[in-house]
C-alpha cells in the first residue's frame, strides 16, 4: 500500500471509531425502522440510492441488517440491541423518531443517521442543527411540525367545520408535541380539537365513533409510520364518516384520501443513504449537519372532493403539486 493511501485511511478510522470496523472487512449497516418492510419499501430503495451514491451497493460493498418494528414502537429497543450485537458500523434509524430515540439510548460510539419527520432539537435528539455533535446526523422531512399548516388548509376547505378530530397514535414520541402545536393554532381559528387515540387497528373503529359521536366536521390524520402502513383502512373509515380529511404523503391521496401536505420522505431517505456511505469513508456524524426538506407537496383528489359534496377554491388548486380527478 502507498504511504499516502496508509496516511488517508489511517486518519479516516482515527476520525471515527465506526470506520475501524469497515477497514477489517465488509461493514454491515443495521436498517431500523419503526415501519412495515412492505409499506416502505420505496423508502428503503431510496436510501440504497444514496448510499450507491456514496460509492457502496449492498451485496458488493457493504452488507444490510434489516430490522422492522410493523409500528410497534415497543419492540424498536430490542431491535436496536439485536443490531448491536450483530456488530454493525453504522445504525440508520428511520420509520419513526421512536428508531432514533431508542438508538441514541444505546449506544453513544457506533454512528446513528436518521431519516423521520420530527423536530430532532425539540425532540433531544441532537443539540443543533448546523454541527449536531456526538454519534448521531441525519435527515428530517419534518412532516410531523406541519400540523399547523395542514389545519389552515383543511379549515379553507371545510370553513363550516368548528370541531376538528385529531387522530394520533399514543405511542408515537411526537405526539404530545405535534398535538401541542396544532390544539395553539386551532385556538388562534376559533376551533375546537378533539384529540383521538388510535395505537392499534383495533383501536381505529372505536375511534371513528367517538368521531361520530362528537359530530367532528374534518379530520387531521397526524404524521405516523403505523398510519402510514394502514392508509388504506383509515381512507375507508374516514369516507363512511364522509369528513373531509388531510394526512401527511401524497400516497393517501394517491388511494382515495381528501388531501395531503407533506415532504417526499424518499428523499430524506436517499441522503441518509448518502450520509451513511460519508460516515463509511471516515467523516465524523457530528460535523455532518441535520439536512431539512425544503418542499412540501399539496396533493389534492378531485373525486373524493365531489363523493364529499366540498367544493375546493380555485386558489387552492392553482396552488396544488398535483390535483387527482
Amino acid at each position: 500500500m502507498k504511504r499516502r493511501q496508509f496516511i488517508r485511511l489511517l486518519g479516516g478510522a482515527a476520525a471515527w471509531p465506526g470506520r475501524a470496523f469497515a477497514q477489517q472487512g465488509t461493514p454491515v449497516i443495521g436498517f431500523l425502522s419503526g415501519a412495515s418492510s412492505w409499506e416502505f419499501a420505496h423508502a428503503a430503495d431510496a436510501f440504497r440510492r444514496g448510499l450507491a451514491d456514496a460509492g457502496y451497493v449492498e451485496g458488493r460493498d457493504v452488507l444490510i441488517e434489516y430490522r422492522w418494528a410493523e409500528g410497534r414502537y415497543d419492540r424498536v429497543s430490542t431491535l436496536v440491541g439485536d443490531l448491536i450485537r450483530r456488530g454493525v458500523a453504522v445504525i440508520a434509524a428511520t420509520g419513526g423518531v421512536a428508531s432514533v430515540l431508542a438508538a441514541k439510548a444505546a449506544t453513544s460510539s457506533i454512528p446513528i443517521v436518521f431519516a423521520n419527520g420530527g423536530d430532532p432539537v425539540k425532540l433531544g435528539v441532537v443539540e443543533r442543527l448546523n454541527r449536531p455533535g456526538g454519534n448521531i446526523t441525519g435527515a428530517t422531512f419534518f412532516n410531523n411540525a406541519l400540523g399547523p399548516k395542514r389545519l389552515q388548509v383543511l379549515r379553507d376547505v371545510a370553513p363550516k367545520a368548528t370541531t376538528i378530530a385529531l387522530l394520533v397514535n399514543p405511542g408515537n414520541p411526537n405526539t404530545e408535541f405535534d398535538a401541542k402545536e396544532i390544539e395553539s393554532a386551532a385556538r388562534s381559528l376559533g376551533l375546537r380539537i378533539l384529540r383521538v387515540n388510535a395505537g392499534s387497528e383495533r383501536e381505529f373503529d372505536l375511534a371513528f365513533a367517538i368521531m361520530a359521536e362528537q359530530g367532528v366536521g374534518a379530520l387531521i390524520v397526524n404524521a405516523d409510520a403505523f398510519f402510514y402502513a394502514r392508509r388504506d383502512q383509515l381512507i375507508e373509515l374516514a369516507t363512511r364518516l364522509a369528513v373531509p380529511a388531510i394526512y401527511e404523503l401524497r400516497e393517501f391521496a394517491m388511494v382515495g384520501g381528501l388531501m395531503s401536505y407533506g415532504a417526499n420522505i424518499a428523499e430524506a431517505y436517499r441522503k441518509a443513504g448518502v450520509y451513511v456511505g460519508r460516515i463509511l469513508r471516515g467523516e465524523a456524524p457530528g460535523d455532518l449537519p441535520i439536512q431539512q426538506a425544503t418542499r412540501f407537496e399539496l396533493v389534492i383528489n378531485l373525486k373524493t372532493a365531489k363523493a364529499l359534496g366540498l367544493t375546493v377554491p380555485s386558489t387552492m388548486l392553482a396552488l396544488a403539486d398535483q390535483v387527482i380527478e
